[in-house]
């Protein structure tokens, strides 16, 4: 059984060794994380945050706040802490500093995000990596001093060039959760879709296929649709439920409780 880290196992980690972080979108991905040793998982409020939790009770778990959806600060802070009452060791916080800094004030350990932000996009001139110019790298420099200020203890920094993600980690206390941005960051982040070959869609440059289940899940999805038709043919032809699938009554019990009708 792997020993759950904490806020300060994590910040002590930095410059030492690092760290694994996985996207898990069901509990089952959450338990297989827990047995291969990865350090954290996180997921947004969206999925069943409670059952992922409870499949990886020793894995440092962090819920992703919605963003838009929670609209002042009291607001936020009451959605983290019922977060933090279910479980939750650290919430990733996507608004702006005055929510981070509402949170930490509290005391909640909260996760920060920079780089590439895939709601701002437009703003970008859509999907693509951000900080490929010395004016988007002071910007991404200046969003983490903010962030860090703020009272983040970490922060994602999402798809920007390696030497600058290098740069962000060297020079910050705040630990700096890498997603495409070189292995100069604290940790390394993937999403479980990209790391076990599930993702149908746009596979990003910087992640890695490690297995491919989709084969399988094609292969389960086949079998599901035959034994649901199957189900269903049952059903209309009077096969099922079968007389060993019957729960009985006494002869006489029904008798009586036909007389009483």
């Amino acid at each position: 059984m792997q020993k759950k880290l904490t806020v300060k196992d994590i910040l002590d980690s930095k410059g030492k060794s690092k760290l694994a972080e996985v996207y898990t979108h069901y509990a089952y991905e959450a338990e297989a994380c827990e047995l291969a040793g990865i350090d954290m998982i996180i997921s947004s409020e969206n999925n069943d945050v409670i059952s992922i939790r409870n499949a990886a009770p020793n894995t440092f778990f962090t819920v992703g706040l919605q963003y838009g959806i929670h609209l002042n600060e009291y607001e936020i802070i009451n959605k983290a802490f019922y977060h933090l009452k279910n479980g939750a060791d650290a919430i990733y916080c996507p608004q702006s500093e005055k929510y981070i800094k509402a949170l930490s004030d509290e005391g909640i350990p909260v996760v920060g995000h920079t780089g590439f932000i895939p709601y701002k996009s437009s703003f970008y001139g859509g999907f693509r990596a951000f900080g490929k110019t010395s004016k988007e790298a002071n910007k991404i420099f200046d969003q983490t001093k903010r962030i860090q200020d703020a009272g983040a203890f970490a922060i994602e920094i999402e798809i920007v060039p390696n030497k600058v993600g290098e740069f962000i980690s060297k020079n910050f206390e705040i630990f700096v959760i890498g997603m495409g941005s070189g292995q100069g960051c604290d940790a390394q982040y993937l999403f479980s879709e990209d790391i076990l070959g599930y993702n149908k869609g746009h596979i990003p440059r910087h992640s890695k296929v490690y297995t491919n289940l989709s084969e399988d899940y094609g292969k389960i999805k086949k079998k599901s649709i035959q034994a649901f038709k199957e189900f269903k043919s049952e059903i209309n032809n009077k096969i099922y439920p079968e007389s060993k699938h019957d729960i009985k009554i006494m002869d006489a019990e029904f008798k009586t409780f036909l007389q009483n009708k």
